[in-house]
């Protein structure tokens, strides 16, 4: 090949690369500014989706600050079964605590772990339970979910709102089998005792931690 020839084809080698390193930028810029625009209302979705599921265990009517905003960071927490941080929320009636809404583990399901959402009001009653995710039996285990309980009139996740530790007794946080007062489908009785065993170990916790996590990071 000539030097004329060598030299064409690596001035075209060079005018392809700056050809692609020039849509590569562009194309980027294109995705950055796409981002950036759709990134508020992605974000409103988010937090929208979040008090959704908030709003089932601590109405909205309960409290006047901006919850999503009052927030906590929570280290791994082995009490409610966290083995990664995660956020707790803090619900405050004019600038009074009002209740705190965390998530929660039942590490010992019968098919494996159960997530769950909680709220606590400040004076140690339970607000609201709802599980999250779970992967127990369908039909036989799954009923502690609110979706799939079939009794909508009760749903046995809301045997808990209203308990607390003041006004029962430990055993009482038991599913009666166990002699507490937490019912129980026959067949079934793995997944509501380990729901059982983790609210109660929540309620505790919020019990023996309520004024620091409320005080913590507060706005002065």
């Amino acid at each position: 090949m000539s030097a004329g020839k060598e030299f064409s084809a690596a001035g075209m080698a060079v005018r392809t690369a700056a050809t692609l390193f020039v849509f590569v930028i562009i194309f980027t810029g294109l995705l950055s500014g796409a981002f950036l625009w759709t990134k508020p209302a992605i974000e409103a979705s988010a937090a929208e989706e979040k008090m959704k599921l908030v709003d089932e265990v601590l109405p909205r009517t309960e409290y006047d600050n901006a919850l999503l905003e009052d927030t906590l960071a929570l280290p791994a927490t082995p009490e409610l079964g966290l083995t990664d941080p995660t956020l707790l929320y803090r619900a405050r009636k004019a600038g009074q605590p009002l209740g705190l809404v965390f998530e929660a583990v039942a590490p010992d399901g019968y098919a494996g772990k159960i997530r769950l959402i909680i709220a606590i009001r400040a004076n140690g009653e339970v607000a609201g339970v709802r599980v999250t995710q779970h992967k127990e039996t369908p039909g036989l285990g799954d009923y502690v979910e609110i979706k799939k309980d079939k009794n909508k009139a009760r749903p046995w996740i809301t045997q808990f709102t209203g308990m607390s530790l003041a006004q029962v007794t430990d055993k009482d946080w038991k599913v009666k089998k166990d002699g507490g007062q937490i019912d129980y489908h026959a067949g079934a009785t793995v997944t509501p005792r380990a729901v059982s065993k983790a609210v109660f170990k929540a309620a505790q916790w919020a019990e023996a931690n309520r004024d620091r996590l409320f005080a913590e990071g507060a706005a002065k």
